[in-house]
């Protein structure tokens, strides 16, 4: 019996392990930013009672909790080898922070919600000029960080975690200044109430998508990038190959799809995974472990697997 093993590995090419010290340090200054805001709008918010800031400054709450704990993630990644126990390393433990991100979004958005109806025909008197002025600050502040982490949030869900909280709090500055500007010119104190619970809303479905993500991750779903299908098939289709079985594609963690698959083919084994590599790599699968049986061992492997 011909039995053969590939196994090919992806990486950042540049010799280090885990997530560059660049991206460490982008979200180090970023959270030292954000924190500094979040001082400044919540002392505001709570010193003149205004919702809309005690929202943005609650959202940006979530800001320094989520990317403290992505922060976190990113550390164990890049200093967590793979052990005994853990032989993916920490890897992973972004994608739960990002999912405990989209948990603090929801819970404080469900919180300004109802803080927002115990404030219908009770607002209280709230000085705009101070909305205004807090607001701007946040906003530069949020744009800052924002640019800083656009570019790592492609390439890491604890990052996308952070930045589309980020996101979200920039649009509640603009809100607040907005709210600011009608207290202000028309001394309508609702307004503050109403861009309070706009605020909530618009976090909500990026919340529950960053939750989703986060779970198809979790639960070993196969990548949304990923056509399984198309991938078998083209496999089935190799010079040689008369099977394929036993096929698994999911994501370790983001920018790292993972892949195993048995072949069944009487020809030279060598060749087949030469081939099957090319192929993977193709579907963007460069961690990938291939296993060559004979036709006749292959069926009763198949016929073996369960899962």
């Amino acid at each position: 019996m011909a039995v053969g093993h590939g196994h090919s590995h992806g990486g950042r090419g540049d010799g280090e392990v885990g997530p560059s010290r660049g991206r460490i340090r982008r979200m180090i200054v970023a959270l030292v930013i954000v924190l500094m805001f979040l001082v400044l709008e919540a002392s505001v918010g709570l010193i003149i009672n205004s919702l809309a800031l005690i929202a943005d400054a609650g959202h940006m709450l979530t800001d320094v909790v989520g990317m403290s704990m992505g922060l976190v993630a990113l550390l164990l990644a890049r200093r967590g080898r793979a052990t005994a126990a853990r032989t993916f390393g920490w890897h992973r433990a972004e994608v739960l922070t990002a999912m405990a991100n989209a948990a603090l979004l929801l819970a404080v958005a469900v919180w300004v919600f109802s803080e927002a109806i115990s404030r219908i025909g009770d607002a209280p008197e709230i000085p705009g000029v101070a909305m205004i002025l807090t607001a701007a600050a946040g906003l530069a502040a949020n744009i800052v960080v924002m640019l800083m982490l656009r570019a790592d949030s492609k390439e890491s869900l604890a990052v996308r975690g952070a930045y589309l909280e980020v996101l979200a709090d920039a649009v509640g500055s603009v809100g607040v200044l907005i709210a600011g500007g009608l207290i202000l010119a028309f001394n309508w104190t609702y307004a503050d109430i109403v861009v309070g619970v706009l605020i909530s809303l618009w976090v909500v479905p990026r919340a529950i998508k960053l939750a989703a993500a986060s779970l198809r991750i979790l639960t070993q779903a196969s990548p949304a990038n990923v056509d399984v299908e198309m991938v078998a098939a083209d496999l089935a289709a190799l010079p040689g190959v008369t099977g394929v079985h036993d096929l698994h594609v999911w994501t370790l963690t983001t920018g790292m799809d993972v892949a195993t698959v048995h072949l069944t083919s009487d020809s030279d084994s060598s060749a087949v995974l030469e081939a099957a590599r090319t192929v993977l790599e193709t579907h963007q699968l460069s961690h990938a472990t291939v296993q060559v049986e004979t036709t006749a061992n292959g069926r009763q492997c198949a016929d073996k697997v369960t899962w």
